[in-house]
């Protein structure tokens, strides 16, 4: 027997509604033939058919009649709905499968919930009636050919890094810059400005136009996309970083000093964002914090087994601090914080150890490395991420003596961890290290001491949503990690 080629509605007790379905009698078929049958009571031949069309109806079940259906059979409308349903890449060789199928593969319905499931585009039907596009042409001509610049980007060719937010608005796509804020709180959302804008124009060709400079604006620029690298590169002349040095004097007061150079071509690294699991302390992702002269500068947590680290993405200084997670330091309701030279006799107890223990791995007298010192009392790094939201919260106050410049910081933390910052100063070839105390607030704020320097940061999560920053493996994630720090500045 021949199977049935579309979706039929079978086994009913109404038996197959297929149009294409007819049945020839016996005798009728041996009359084709040529030769004789003899003739069949008409009740055995209703009883047959019967038989056959209740299959699975509670009776003897028999074999169900072949039927020839075809997906073509489907009304218009079904096969718009289905057409709608499928990635918009499989579409075009489904348009090759025969004239019908290529007619409603132009219906603008499925393109306009292909863009919008697929890339998030906005719905803008005046626009799209104004210029005469179609949401087909938006699909085919701008976003699936720029889909791999979407997401996040890391400048990669000047002192100051910054990030570079690539997303689709409305029926552009539009790159974002991040604009550091001077005196802000770490609460207050990341501010952008747009730098350039990929759009159709009225002949139906995707334009890149330049947002940035000061005499004619917007005006064309080059994109060169490759992997994990973005280009952009501009004819004009009138473009000037829009970071000046910022430095504060002794009393904390905003001295601007105008330093700005011309470029005309920008290099960009993809950023992804950190992966979650289950066991981390608190989510991971973006942070930002006053550590500089430039204002907010922007951070990542991320978690890696028994350590996690914060890794510096903005600004022009590459500290990294890292977190040891199996160095828990106990708060004691608090009166930890009380005592700087308390603190610091701990966090230096713990890292006397920890030196030790690196000087026995590198001697070969340690089995492997992460099979670090950790108290008997303490838990598991698996039972931190669950131990921090059932940690009671204890006083916070900063040592005496310690200095910072947010002063609206959480007067309530709920863990502290022993951790180590790293980070190399220009004109110096070994890097320097520092131990510092890790404290964590809540969910969306953390912060550390700088022992040596006597100074406290605070982190607070930025509240942006972002899209299109998913590392496709951990092991791609963890490679974007190593070259943030590898890269000169």
């Amino acid at each position: 027997m021949e199977e049935c080629a579309c979706l039929c509605l079978v086994g009913s007790s109404q038996g197959c509604q297929c149009s294409s379905q007819k049945r020839q009698r016996p005798a009728e078929t041996a009359a084709a033939d040529g030769k004789q049958s003899p003739a069949l009571p008409e009740k055995h031949l209703e009883a047959d058919a019967a038989a056959r069309c209740c299959a699975g109806s509670g009776g003897i079940a028999s074999p169900m009649p072949t039927l020839h259906c075809s997906l073509q059979d489907l009304p218009v409308e079904m096969l718009v709905e289905i057409f709608a349903s499928l990635p918009g890449t499989d579409l075009p060789s489904l348009a090759l499968a025969c004239t019908k199928f290529h007619h409603i593969l132009h219906t603008d319905s499925i393109w306009r919930r292909r863009c919008r499931e697929e890339f998030g585009a906005c719905e803008n039907l005046q626009n799209l009636e104004m210029m005469g596009v179609s949401y087909r042409e938006v699909y085919a001509k701008l976003l699936h050919p720029y889909r791999h610049i979407l997401g996040l980007w890391q400048l990669d060719t000047e002192g100051y890094r910054t990030l570079l937010n690539v997303v689709v608005d409305g029926l552009c796509i539009t790159g974002w810059t991040f604009r550091p804020c001077l005196n802000a709180h770490v609460d207050r959302p990341m501010q952008f400005k747009p730098a350039f804008r990929i759009r159709l124009t009225e002949r139906k060709s995707a334009t890149v136009e330049c947002m940035e400079g000061r005499i004619s604006r917007p005006h064309s620029r080059h994109v060169h996309i490759q992997k994990n690298r973005l280009t952009l590169q501009c004819n004009k002349t009138d473009h000037l970083k829009d970071l000046p040095m910022r430095l504060r004097d002794e009393w904390g007061r905003v001295l601007v000093q105008e330093d700005r150079q011309r470029y005309d071509c920008l290099t960009y690294r993809r950023l992804y964002l950190p992966p979650s699991h289950p066991d981390d302390l608190i989510r991971p992702g973006l942070f930002q914090y006053n550590y500089d002269a430039f204002g907010l500068s922007i951070a990542m947590l991320s978690f890696h087994g028994k350590y996690a680290r914060v890794t510096k993405v903005t600004g022009d200084f590459k500290p990294r601090l890292e977190i040891h997670l199996m160095h828990r330091i106990q708060l004691r309701d608090g009166e930890i914080f009380r005592s700087f030279n308390e603190l610091s006799r701990v966090v230096q107890e713990i890292d006397e150890q920890q030196q030790q223990q690196q000087q026995q791995q590198e001697d070969g007298t340690e089995e492997s490395e992460g099979h670090g010192w950790q108290s008997p009392a303490q838990p598991s790094v698996g039972e931190s991420g669950a131990a921090a939201s059932e940690e009671q919260p204890v006083p916070f106050v900063l040592p005496v003596d310690v200095h910072s410049f947010d002063q609206d910081y959480p007067r309530t933390c709920r863990m502290c961890f022993y951790g180590v910052e790293t980070f190399t100063l220009p004109g110096f070839a070994d890097p320097m290290r520092l131990p510092v105390v890790f404290i964590l607030f809540d969910e969306n704020h953390f912060g550390f001491i700088w022992l040596e320097a006597k100074y406290f940061f605070l982190f607070g999560r930025v509240q942006n949503t972002f899209q299109n920053v998913e590392a496709p493996s951990g092991q791609a994630f963890l490679e974007m990690l190593s070259n943030i720090q590898s890269r000169p500045l």
